[in-house]
Protein backbone atom coordinates (compact mmCIF):
# COMPACT_ATOMS: atom_id res chain seq x y z
CA UNK A 1 0.00 0.00 0.00
CA UNK A 2 1.32 3.34 -1.07
CA UNK A 3 0.37 5.25 1.63
CA UNK A 4 3.69 8.45 1.44
CA UNK A 5 4.65 10.30 -2.07
CA UNK A 6 8.46 9.60 -1.35
CA UNK A 7 9.66 12.16 -4.03
CA UNK A 8 7.51 14.96 -1.96
CA UNK A 9 9.63 13.50 1.07
CA UNK A 10 13.23 13.98 -0.77
CA UNK A 11 12.10 17.77 -1.95
CA UNK A 12 11.18 18.15 1.81
CA UNK A 13 14.46 17.06 2.55
CA UNK A 14 16.68 18.77 -0.26
CA UNK A 15 14.56 22.02 0.93
CA UNK A 16 15.25 21.56 4.61
CA UNK A 17 19.14 20.30 4.09
CA UNK A 18 20.81 24.13 4.22
CA UNK A 19 19.46 25.37 7.35
CA UNK A 20 18.79 21.92 9.06
CA UNK A 21 21.02 23.05 11.78
CA UNK A 22 18.13 25.70 13.40
CA UNK A 23 15.85 22.52 13.65
CA UNK A 24 17.48 19.93 14.47
CA UNK A 25 16.72 19.98 18.46
CA UNK A 26 13.68 17.07 18.31
CA UNK A 27 16.44 14.94 16.18
CA UNK A 28 19.19 15.12 18.59
CA UNK A 29 17.40 14.84 21.41
CA UNK A 30 16.06 11.55 20.00
CA UNK A 31 19.25 10.46 18.55
CA UNK A 32 21.05 10.76 22.29
CA UNK A 33 17.79 8.85 23.69
CA UNK A 34 19.17 5.94 20.67
CA UNK A 35 22.53 6.27 21.64
CA UNK A 36 21.81 5.66 25.52
CA UNK A 37 20.27 2.95 24.70
CA UNK A 38 23.15 1.48 22.58
CA UNK A 39 25.16 1.66 26.03
CA UNK A 40 22.78 -0.77 27.68
CA UNK A 41 24.19 -3.32 25.05
CA UNK A 42 27.76 -4.51 25.92
CA UNK A 43 29.31 -5.26 22.76
CA UNK A 44 31.00 -3.70 20.15
CA UNK A 45 29.97 -3.28 16.77
CA UNK A 46 32.88 -2.28 14.34
CA UNK A 47 30.81 -1.48 11.18
CA UNK A 48 27.71 0.53 11.29
CA UNK A 49 25.26 2.00 8.77
CA UNK A 50 23.25 5.30 9.80
CA UNK A 51 20.17 4.71 7.56
CA UNK A 52 18.63 7.88 7.36
CA UNK A 53 21.11 10.06 8.76
CA UNK A 54 19.83 13.51 7.98
CA UNK A 55 22.95 15.89 8.13
CA UNK A 56 24.92 13.58 10.36
CA UNK A 57 23.36 14.75 14.40
CA UNK A 58 23.68 11.27 15.16
CA UNK A 59 27.25 10.26 13.99
CA UNK A 60 28.39 13.54 15.55
CA UNK A 61 27.43 12.24 18.88
CA UNK A 62 28.56 8.61 18.82
CA UNK A 63 31.86 9.78 20.45
CA UNK A 64 33.11 6.24 20.36
CA UNK A 65 30.07 4.17 21.70
CA UNK A 66 29.44 0.90 20.34
CA UNK A 67 32.78 0.23 19.18
CA UNK A 68 31.77 1.73 15.77
CA UNK A 69 35.48 1.80 13.91
CA UNK A 70 33.69 2.44 10.10
CA UNK A 71 30.42 4.51 10.45
CA UNK A 72 28.65 4.41 6.91
CA UNK A 73 25.35 7.02 6.45
CA UNK A 74 22.89 7.20 3.84
CA UNK A 75 19.54 9.44 3.38
CA UNK A 76 17.10 9.57 0.84
CA UNK A 77 18.37 13.05 0.26
CA UNK A 78 20.89 13.95 -1.67
CA UNK A 79 21.25 17.50 -0.01
CA UNK A 80 21.33 15.93 3.19
CA UNK A 81 23.89 13.26 2.72
CA UNK A 82 25.99 15.88 1.24
CA UNK A 83 26.66 17.19 4.39
CA UNK A 84 26.97 13.86 6.90
CA UNK A 85 30.25 13.10 6.43
CA UNK A 86 32.86 11.49 3.96
CA UNK A 87 31.18 8.20 4.17
CA UNK A 88 27.59 9.24 3.12
CA UNK A 89 25.62 8.48 0.03
CA UNK A 90 21.94 8.98 -1.33
CA UNK A 91 19.95 5.58 -0.57
CA UNK A 92 16.53 4.63 -0.01
CA UNK A 93 15.36 2.79 2.85
CA UNK A 94 12.96 0.77 0.47
CA UNK A 95 15.40 -0.60 -1.77
CA UNK A 96 18.60 -0.72 -0.32
CA UNK A 97 21.86 -0.94 -2.42
CA UNK A 98 23.92 -2.45 0.39
CA UNK A 99 25.17 -6.39 0.07
CA UNK A 100 23.65 -9.36 2.97
CA UNK A 101 25.66 -9.73 6.05
CA UNK A 102 27.20 -5.86 5.38
CA UNK A 103 27.10 -4.61 8.45
CA UNK A 104 27.00 -5.31 12.76
CA UNK A 105 25.25 -2.84 13.81
CA UNK A 106 22.37 -0.75 11.84
CA UNK A 107 20.73 2.60 13.27
CA UNK A 108 17.87 4.22 12.37
CA UNK A 109 16.56 7.73 13.97
CA UNK A 110 13.64 9.43 13.05
CA UNK A 111 13.44 8.23 9.30
CA UNK A 112 11.54 4.84 9.07
CA UNK A 113 8.01 6.95 9.81
CA UNK A 114 8.35 8.28 5.90
CA UNK A 115 8.65 4.54 4.46
CA UNK A 116 5.45 2.60 2.38
CA UNK A 117 6.59 -0.73 2.69
CA UNK A 118 8.35 -1.11 6.22
CA UNK A 119 7.59 -4.98 6.86
CA UNK A 120 9.98 -4.74 3.24
CA UNK A 121 12.42 -2.23 4.81
CA UNK A 122 12.87 -4.27 7.82
CA UNK A 123 13.54 -7.59 5.74
CA UNK A 124 16.09 -5.34 3.85
CA UNK A 125 17.55 -4.19 6.91
CA UNK A 126 18.09 -7.45 8.98
CA UNK A 127 19.42 -8.99 5.37
CA UNK A 128 22.28 -6.40 5.53
CA UNK A 129 22.85 -7.29 9.23
CA UNK A 130 25.71 -10.26 10.02
CA UNK A 131 24.70 -13.09 12.25
CA UNK A 132 23.54 -11.51 15.57
CA UNK A 133 23.91 -8.11 13.99
CA UNK A 134 22.04 -5.24 15.68
CA UNK A 135 19.27 -3.24 14.55
CA UNK A 136 18.13 -0.20 16.45
CA UNK A 137 15.69 2.66 15.86
CA UNK A 138 13.38 5.60 16.54
CA UNK A 139 10.41 6.68 14.54
CA UNK A 140 6.96 8.76 14.98
CA UNK A 141 4.21 6.71 16.67
CA UNK A 142 0.67 7.74 16.41
CA UNK A 143 0.03 9.71 19.47
CA UNK A 144 2.59 12.16 17.46
CA UNK A 145 0.86 15.53 16.54
CA UNK A 146 -2.33 14.94 17.95
CA UNK A 147 -2.93 18.57 19.17
CA UNK A 148 -2.45 19.54 15.51
CA UNK A 149 -4.06 17.18 13.66
CA UNK A 150 -7.31 17.50 15.81
CA UNK A 151 -7.28 21.45 15.35
CA UNK A 152 -6.56 21.21 11.60
CA UNK A 153 -9.04 18.63 11.47
CA UNK A 154 -11.79 20.68 13.52
CA UNK A 155 -11.01 23.90 11.14
CA UNK A 156 -11.45 22.08 8.16
CA UNK A 157 -14.96 20.85 8.99
CA UNK A 158 -16.02 23.97 10.04
CA UNK A 159 -14.54 25.96 6.98
CA UNK A 160 -14.55 23.16 3.84
CA UNK A 161 -17.07 21.06 4.82
CA UNK A 162 -14.68 17.77 5.10
CA UNK A 163 -10.93 16.86 6.43
CA UNK A 164 -7.97 15.89 4.10
CA UNK A 165 -4.98 14.20 5.08
CA UNK A 166 -2.83 17.11 6.50
CA UNK A 167 -0.93 14.93 9.16
CA UNK A 168 1.02 11.82 8.61
CA UNK A 169 -0.60 8.40 9.94
CA UNK A 170 2.41 6.91 12.18
CA UNK A 171 2.64 3.49 13.22
CA UNK A 172 1.53 1.67 16.18
CA UNK A 173 4.02 0.13 19.27
CA UNK A 174 1.58 -3.04 18.77
CA UNK A 175 2.12 -3.17 15.02
CA UNK A 176 5.94 -2.14 14.81
CA UNK A 177 6.39 -5.30 17.47
CA UNK A 178 4.95 -7.64 15.05
CA UNK A 179 6.72 -6.45 11.84
CA UNK A 180 10.38 -6.76 13.59
CA UNK A 181 9.12 -10.53 14.26
CA UNK A 182 8.17 -10.87 10.78
CA UNK A 183 10.71 -9.16 9.34
CA UNK A 184 13.32 -12.28 11.20
CA UNK A 185 14.65 -10.39 14.08
CA UNK A 186 15.29 -12.17 17.09
CA UNK A 187 14.54 -11.01 20.86
CA UNK A 188 12.37 -8.53 19.36
CA UNK A 189 11.98 -5.40 22.34
CA UNK A 190 10.04 -1.84 21.11
CA UNK A 191 9.45 1.20 23.37
CA UNK A 192 7.89 4.16 23.63
CA UNK A 193 8.45 7.59 24.85
CA UNK A 194 6.32 10.87 25.17
CA UNK A 195 8.45 14.52 24.05
CA UNK A 196 6.08 17.27 24.69
CA UNK A 197 7.59 20.89 22.84
CA UNK A 198 6.22 24.06 24.31
CA UNK A 199 5.19 26.82 21.46
CA UNK A 200 4.48 30.22 22.43
CA UNK A 201 3.11 30.39 19.18
CA UNK A 202 1.16 27.31 17.21
CA UNK A 203 2.20 28.91 13.46
CA UNK A 204 5.53 28.30 14.96
CA UNK A 205 5.42 24.92 14.75
CA UNK A 206 4.74 24.55 11.81
CA UNK A 207 7.50 26.44 10.71
CA UNK A 208 9.23 24.10 12.76
CA UNK A 209 7.94 21.17 10.68
CA UNK A 210 8.63 22.49 7.45
CA UNK A 211 12.76 23.46 9.09
CA UNK A 212 13.12 19.49 10.20
CA UNK A 213 11.55 18.39 6.63
CA UNK A 214 8.68 16.84 8.19
CA UNK A 215 6.02 18.57 6.21
CA UNK A 216 2.86 17.03 4.77
CA UNK A 217 4.31 14.13 2.52
CA UNK A 218 0.78 12.15 2.62
CA UNK A 219 0.21 10.82 -0.56
CA UNK A 220 -3.63 11.83 -0.99
CA UNK A 221 -2.93 15.16 0.82
CA UNK A 222 -4.77 18.18 -0.73
CA UNK A 223 -2.50 19.85 -3.68
CA UNK A 224 -1.66 22.96 -3.83
CA UNK A 225 -1.39 26.09 -0.65
CA UNK A 226 -3.62 25.84 2.42
CA UNK A 227 -6.49 28.87 2.82
CA UNK A 228 -5.08 31.42 5.00
CA UNK A 229 -8.68 31.33 6.61
CA UNK A 230 -8.66 27.32 7.29
CA UNK A 231 -5.12 27.83 8.87
CA UNK A 232 -6.23 30.52 11.01
CA UNK A 233 -9.23 28.92 12.16
CA UNK A 234 -6.58 25.74 12.90
CA UNK A 235 -4.36 28.18 15.08
CA UNK A 236 -7.26 30.21 17.08
CA UNK A 237 -8.70 25.96 17.76
CA UNK A 238 -5.41 24.99 18.78
CA UNK A 239 -4.69 27.92 21.37
CA UNK A 240 -8.67 27.69 22.81
CA UNK A 241 -7.98 23.73 22.53
CA UNK A 242 -4.76 23.28 24.39
CA UNK A 243 -3.23 26.35 25.41
CA UNK A 244 -2.18 26.63 29.41
CA UNK A 245 -2.33 29.08 31.92
CA UNK A 246 1.20 30.74 30.63
CA UNK A 247 -0.76 30.93 26.87
CA UNK A 248 2.00 28.22 25.41
CA UNK A 249 0.51 25.19 23.96
CA UNK A 250 1.93 21.87 23.43
CA UNK A 251 3.35 19.79 20.81
CA UNK A 252 3.42 15.98 21.26
CA UNK A 253 5.80 14.16 20.09
CA UNK A 254 5.91 9.96 20.22
CA UNK A 255 8.74 7.98 19.98
CA UNK A 256 9.27 4.57 19.42
CA UNK A 257 12.53 2.24 20.09
CA UNK A 258 13.02 -0.69 18.03
CA UNK A 259 15.97 -3.04 18.76
CA UNK A 260 16.17 -6.52 17.30
CA UNK A 261 18.80 -9.05 16.60
CA UNK A 262 19.68 -11.10 13.36
CA UNK A 263 19.64 -14.40 14.11
CA UNK A 264 22.53 -16.58 15.09
CA UNK A 265 22.84 -20.74 16.52
CA UNK A 266 24.17 -19.21 19.95
CA UNK A 267 21.63 -16.45 21.32
CA UNK A 268 18.97 -17.33 24.20
CA UNK A 269 16.12 -19.29 22.75
CA UNK A 270 12.48 -19.80 23.67
CA UNK A 271 11.70 -22.68 26.12
CA UNK A 272 9.48 -25.07 24.17
CA UNK A 273 5.59 -24.61 24.93
CA UNK A 274 4.58 -26.66 28.17
CA UNK A 275 8.10 -27.45 29.28
CA UNK A 276 7.53 -25.38 32.50
CA UNK A 277 8.33 -26.87 35.91
CA UNK A 278 6.97 -24.65 37.98
CA UNK A 279 2.66 -23.56 37.95
CA UNK A 280 2.78 -19.84 37.78
CA UNK A 281 -0.59 -19.99 39.52
CA UNK A 282 1.14 -21.60 42.82
CA UNK A 283 3.49 -18.80 42.86
CA UNK A 284 1.13 -16.28 42.88
CA UNK A 285 -0.68 -17.67 45.38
Amino acid sequence: MTVFDRRAVRRHRDRAAPGFADFDFLLSEVAERLLDRLDDVKRSFPTALDLGCHTGELGSLLNGRGGIETLIQSDLSPAMAARAGSHALCADEEALPFAEQSFDLVLSCLSLHWVNDLPGALLQIRRALKPDGLFMAALFGGLTLAELRQSLGAAELQLEGGQSPRVSPFADVKDVGNLLARAGFTLPVVDTDLLTVSYGEPMKLMADLRGMGESNAVLERRKGFSRRATLMTARQQYLEDFAGEDGRVPATFQVLYLLGWAPHPDQPQAAARGSAQVCLTDILE
